[in-house]
Protein backbone atom coordinates (compact mmCIF):
# COMPACT_ATOMS: atom_id res chain seq x y z
CA UNK A 1 0.00 0.00 0.00
CA UNK A 2 1.07 3.59 -0.66
CA UNK A 3 0.99 5.94 2.34
CA UNK A 4 2.72 9.15 1.23
CA UNK A 5 3.19 9.71 -2.50
CA UNK A 6 2.67 7.57 -5.59
CA UNK A 7 4.04 8.04 -9.11
CA UNK A 8 1.92 8.44 -12.23
CA UNK A 9 3.29 5.19 -13.62
CA UNK A 10 2.45 3.30 -10.45
CA UNK A 11 -1.09 4.62 -10.48
CA UNK A 12 -1.56 3.88 -14.17
CA UNK A 13 -0.99 0.16 -13.50
CA UNK A 14 -3.70 0.17 -10.82
CA UNK A 15 -6.57 1.72 -12.79
CA UNK A 16 -9.77 -0.27 -12.55
CA UNK A 17 -8.84 -2.19 -9.42
CA UNK A 18 -11.84 -2.56 -7.08
CA UNK A 19 -9.74 -1.61 -4.04
CA UNK A 20 -8.66 1.72 -5.55
CA UNK A 21 -10.35 5.09 -4.94
CA UNK A 22 -8.98 8.08 -6.86
CA UNK A 23 -9.97 11.58 -5.77
CA UNK A 24 -9.59 14.70 -7.91
CA UNK A 25 -8.96 17.65 -5.59
CA UNK A 26 -8.35 20.43 -8.09
CA UNK A 27 -9.40 23.79 -6.64
CA UNK A 28 -8.72 27.49 -7.11
CA UNK A 29 -9.32 30.07 -4.39
CA UNK A 30 -9.94 32.75 -7.02
CA UNK A 31 -12.64 30.69 -8.75
CA UNK A 32 -14.12 28.02 -6.50
CA UNK A 33 -16.04 26.38 -9.36
CA UNK A 34 -12.99 26.01 -11.61
CA UNK A 35 -11.86 22.69 -10.16
CA UNK A 36 -15.23 21.03 -10.55
CA UNK A 37 -15.54 22.30 -14.11
CA UNK A 38 -12.07 20.99 -14.90
CA UNK A 39 -13.03 17.61 -13.47
CA UNK A 40 -16.17 17.47 -15.58
CA UNK A 41 -14.13 18.24 -18.69
CA UNK A 42 -11.43 15.63 -18.08
CA UNK A 43 -10.01 13.62 -15.21
CA UNK A 44 -8.22 10.37 -14.36
CA UNK A 45 -10.51 7.38 -15.04
CA UNK A 46 -12.35 6.29 -11.92
CA UNK A 47 -11.82 9.54 -10.02
CA UNK A 48 -14.46 11.22 -7.89
CA UNK A 49 -14.32 14.94 -7.21
CA UNK A 50 -13.67 16.58 -3.82
CA UNK A 51 -14.43 20.29 -3.40
CA UNK A 52 -12.25 22.03 -0.82
CA UNK A 53 -15.05 24.26 0.49
CA UNK A 54 -17.99 21.85 0.24
CA UNK A 55 -16.40 18.49 1.04
CA UNK A 56 -13.14 19.10 2.89
CA UNK A 57 -14.19 21.97 5.17
CA UNK A 58 -16.72 22.57 7.91
CA UNK A 59 -19.06 25.50 8.43
CA UNK A 60 -17.39 28.87 8.79
CA UNK A 61 -18.42 30.81 11.90
CA UNK A 62 -17.74 34.52 11.46
CA UNK A 63 -15.24 35.86 13.96
CA UNK A 64 -14.47 32.37 15.28
CA UNK A 65 -13.12 30.04 12.60
CA UNK A 66 -10.61 30.37 9.81
CA UNK A 67 -11.44 30.07 6.12
CA UNK A 68 -11.36 26.27 5.98
CA UNK A 69 -12.27 24.81 9.39
CA UNK A 70 -12.16 21.06 9.71
CA UNK A 71 -15.44 19.30 8.99
CA UNK A 72 -17.01 17.11 11.64
CA UNK A 73 -15.90 13.53 11.91
CA UNK A 74 -19.48 12.50 11.14
CA UNK A 75 -19.43 14.43 7.87
CA UNK A 76 -16.18 12.79 6.85
CA UNK A 77 -17.45 9.33 7.74
CA UNK A 78 -20.47 9.87 5.48
CA UNK A 79 -18.33 11.25 2.66
CA UNK A 80 -15.71 8.51 2.76
CA UNK A 81 -18.38 5.83 3.06
CA UNK A 82 -20.12 7.26 -0.02
CA UNK A 83 -16.80 7.10 -1.87
CA UNK A 84 -16.58 3.40 -1.06
CA UNK A 85 -13.57 3.64 1.24
CA UNK A 86 -12.96 0.92 3.80
CA UNK A 87 -9.80 -0.45 5.37
CA UNK A 88 -8.90 -2.41 2.22
CA UNK A 89 -9.06 0.55 -0.16
CA UNK A 90 -6.03 2.43 -1.45
CA UNK A 91 -6.89 6.12 -1.86
CA UNK A 92 -4.94 8.32 -4.29
CA UNK A 93 -5.52 12.08 -4.32
CA UNK A 94 -4.34 14.54 -6.96
CA UNK A 95 -4.62 18.19 -7.90
CA UNK A 96 -2.93 20.63 -10.27
CA UNK A 97 -0.98 22.58 -7.62
CA UNK A 98 1.87 20.27 -6.76
CA UNK A 99 -0.19 18.53 -4.10
CA UNK A 100 -0.94 21.73 -2.20
CA UNK A 101 -4.68 20.94 -2.10
CA UNK A 102 -4.49 17.15 -2.32
CA UNK A 103 -2.35 16.98 0.82
CA UNK A 104 -5.29 18.36 2.82
CA UNK A 105 -7.35 15.25 2.03
CA UNK A 106 -4.31 13.04 2.62
CA UNK A 107 -3.99 14.53 6.10
CA UNK A 108 -7.72 14.32 6.82
CA UNK A 109 -7.90 10.63 5.94
CA UNK A 110 -4.90 9.98 8.17
CA UNK A 111 -6.55 12.03 10.93
CA UNK A 112 -9.63 9.80 10.99
CA UNK A 113 -7.61 6.60 10.82
CA UNK A 114 -7.11 5.63 7.16
CA UNK A 115 -3.45 4.92 6.50
CA UNK A 116 -3.56 3.75 2.88
CA UNK A 117 -3.72 7.13 1.17
CA UNK A 118 -1.17 8.79 -1.11
CA UNK A 119 -0.81 11.98 -3.13
CA UNK A 120 -0.10 11.63 -6.85
CA UNK A 121 3.41 12.96 -7.44
CA UNK A 122 3.24 15.68 -10.09
CA UNK A 123 -0.55 15.52 -10.08
CA UNK A 124 -2.74 16.24 -13.07
CA UNK A 125 -0.05 18.13 -15.05
CA UNK A 126 2.31 15.17 -14.96
CA UNK A 127 -0.47 12.68 -15.69
CA UNK A 128 -1.28 14.61 -18.87
CA UNK A 129 2.38 15.10 -19.77
CA UNK A 130 2.90 11.35 -19.48
CA UNK A 131 -0.04 10.89 -21.91
CA UNK A 132 -1.89 8.57 -19.56
CA UNK A 133 -5.63 7.80 -19.85
CA UNK A 134 -8.22 10.52 -19.21
CA UNK A 135 -12.01 10.55 -19.33
CA UNK A 136 -15.00 12.82 -18.81
CA UNK A 137 -17.20 10.05 -17.38
CA UNK A 138 -18.40 10.78 -13.84
CA UNK A 139 -17.54 7.94 -11.48
CA UNK A 140 -20.30 6.24 -9.48
CA UNK A 141 -18.80 4.54 -6.45
CA UNK A 142 -20.38 1.67 -4.52
CA UNK A 143 -20.79 2.80 -0.92
CA UNK A 144 -19.02 0.99 1.91
CA UNK A 145 -18.71 1.57 5.63
CA UNK A 146 -15.81 3.80 6.62
CA UNK A 147 -14.66 3.06 10.16
CA UNK A 148 -13.39 6.11 12.05
CA UNK A 149 -10.37 5.93 14.36
CA UNK A 150 -9.52 9.54 15.20
CA UNK A 151 -5.86 10.46 15.83
CA UNK A 152 -6.47 13.41 18.15
CA UNK A 153 -2.75 14.10 18.62
CA UNK A 154 -2.38 15.00 14.94
CA UNK A 155 -3.58 18.59 15.35
CA UNK A 156 -3.66 21.41 17.88
CA UNK A 157 -5.78 24.49 18.56
CA UNK A 158 -5.07 28.19 18.98
CA UNK A 159 -4.50 27.87 22.72
CA UNK A 160 -1.75 25.31 22.13
CA UNK A 161 -0.05 27.58 19.61
CA UNK A 162 -0.29 30.55 21.97
CA UNK A 163 1.25 28.52 24.79
CA UNK A 164 4.08 27.08 22.68
CA UNK A 165 4.97 29.66 20.05
CA UNK A 166 7.89 31.02 22.07
CA UNK A 167 8.81 27.80 23.83
CA UNK A 168 12.37 26.49 23.40
CA UNK A 169 10.87 22.99 23.31
CA UNK A 170 8.58 23.56 20.33
CA UNK A 171 8.64 25.24 16.94
CA UNK A 172 5.76 26.81 15.02
CA UNK A 173 6.25 26.71 11.25
CA UNK A 174 4.51 28.96 8.71
CA UNK A 175 4.08 27.06 5.41
CA UNK A 176 3.15 30.05 3.23
CA UNK A 177 5.48 31.72 0.76
CA UNK A 178 8.14 34.04 2.16
CA UNK A 179 6.49 37.33 1.07
CA UNK A 180 3.27 36.39 2.89
CA UNK A 181 5.22 35.26 5.95
CA UNK A 182 7.10 38.57 6.02
CA UNK A 183 3.88 40.51 5.60
CA UNK A 184 4.94 42.06 2.30
CA UNK A 185 1.78 40.82 0.59
CA UNK A 186 -1.47 39.20 1.60
CA UNK A 187 -3.78 38.29 -1.29
CA UNK A 188 -6.48 36.57 0.77
CA UNK A 189 -6.69 37.51 4.44
CA UNK A 190 -7.40 41.04 5.75
CA UNK A 191 -4.20 41.29 7.81
CA UNK A 192 -0.67 40.51 6.64
CA UNK A 193 2.07 38.99 8.74
CA UNK A 194 2.69 35.81 10.72
CA UNK A 195 2.36 34.34 14.19
CA UNK A 196 5.03 35.84 16.44
CA UNK A 197 7.77 33.30 17.03
CA UNK A 198 7.02 31.24 13.92
CA UNK A 199 9.70 30.32 11.41
CA UNK A 200 9.06 29.97 7.67
CA UNK A 201 9.17 26.85 5.48
CA UNK A 202 7.33 27.60 2.22
CA UNK A 203 5.62 24.42 1.03
CA UNK A 204 6.54 24.89 -2.68
CA UNK A 205 10.16 24.30 -1.72
CA UNK A 206 9.33 20.62 -1.24
CA UNK A 207 9.11 20.33 -5.03
CA UNK A 208 11.58 20.32 -7.90
CA UNK A 209 11.29 22.71 -10.83
CA UNK A 210 9.30 19.97 -12.60
CA UNK A 211 6.63 19.98 -9.91
CA UNK A 212 7.43 16.60 -8.32
CA UNK A 213 8.63 15.97 -4.80
CA UNK A 214 12.32 16.25 -4.08
CA UNK A 215 14.09 13.09 -2.95
CA UNK A 216 13.56 11.69 0.52
CA UNK A 217 17.14 12.61 1.35
CA UNK A 218 16.74 16.24 0.26
CA UNK A 219 13.50 16.62 2.19
CA UNK A 220 14.91 15.01 5.31
CA UNK A 221 17.84 17.41 5.19
CA UNK A 222 15.47 20.35 4.79
CA UNK A 223 13.27 19.51 7.75
CA UNK A 224 16.03 18.31 10.05
CA UNK A 225 17.61 21.75 9.56
CA UNK A 226 14.31 23.31 10.69
CA UNK A 227 13.91 20.98 13.65
CA UNK A 228 17.44 21.62 14.95
CA UNK A 229 17.52 18.43 16.96
CA UNK A 230 13.88 18.47 18.04
CA UNK A 231 11.57 15.55 17.36
CA UNK A 232 8.90 16.01 14.64
CA UNK A 233 6.26 15.86 17.40
CA UNK A 234 7.72 19.13 18.73
CA UNK A 235 6.74 20.96 15.52
CA UNK A 236 3.39 22.49 14.54
CA UNK A 237 2.69 23.67 11.00
CA UNK A 238 0.20 26.25 9.80
CA UNK A 239 -0.56 28.23 6.63
CA UNK A 240 -3.42 30.50 5.63
CA UNK A 241 -6.27 28.15 6.44
CA UNK A 242 -4.89 24.72 7.28
CA UNK A 243 -4.58 23.44 3.70
CA UNK A 244 -1.08 23.84 2.25
CA UNK A 245 0.52 23.25 5.65
CA UNK A 246 -0.47 19.62 5.09
CA UNK A 247 1.99 19.57 2.19
CA UNK A 248 4.85 20.06 4.65
CA UNK A 249 3.46 17.30 6.87
CA UNK A 250 3.28 15.00 3.85
CA UNK A 251 6.84 15.85 2.79
CA UNK A 252 8.11 15.20 6.30
CA UNK A 253 6.42 11.83 6.51
CA UNK A 254 7.69 10.91 3.05
CA UNK A 255 11.18 11.72 4.36
CA UNK A 256 10.66 9.46 7.36
CA UNK A 257 9.94 12.23 9.89
CA UNK A 258 6.55 11.37 11.41
CA UNK A 259 4.61 13.05 14.18
CA UNK A 260 4.44 16.77 13.35
CA UNK A 261 1.15 18.52 14.08
CA UNK A 262 -1.24 20.74 12.13
CA UNK A 263 -2.84 23.95 13.39
CA UNK A 264 -6.00 23.77 11.23
CA UNK A 265 -7.24 27.28 11.99
CA UNK A 266 -3.94 28.77 10.82
CA UNK A 267 -3.42 32.46 10.05
CA UNK A 268 -7.03 33.15 9.02
CA UNK A 269 -8.18 32.06 12.49
CA UNK A 270 -5.23 33.50 14.40
CA UNK A 271 -5.71 37.01 13.07
CA UNK A 272 -9.28 37.15 14.40
CA UNK A 273 -7.90 37.82 17.87
CA UNK A 274 -5.18 40.29 16.92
Amino acid sequence: MHKTIISTQQLSTMLGQPTLCIVDGRFALADTNAGRMAYEAAHIPGAVYAHLDDDLSGTITAGVTGRHPLPSVEKLQQLFSAWGIDEKVQVVVYDDKGGGIAARLWWMLRWVGHQNVAVLDGGWPKWKADQLPITDEVEQRIAKTFVVNVRSASHVDRNFVESNRLSPNHIIVDSRTAPRYRGEEEPIDPIAGHIEGAINAPFPENLTADGVFKSKEELRERFEALLKGKAPSQATFYCGSGVTACHNLLAMEYAGLEGAKLYPGSWSEWLLQL
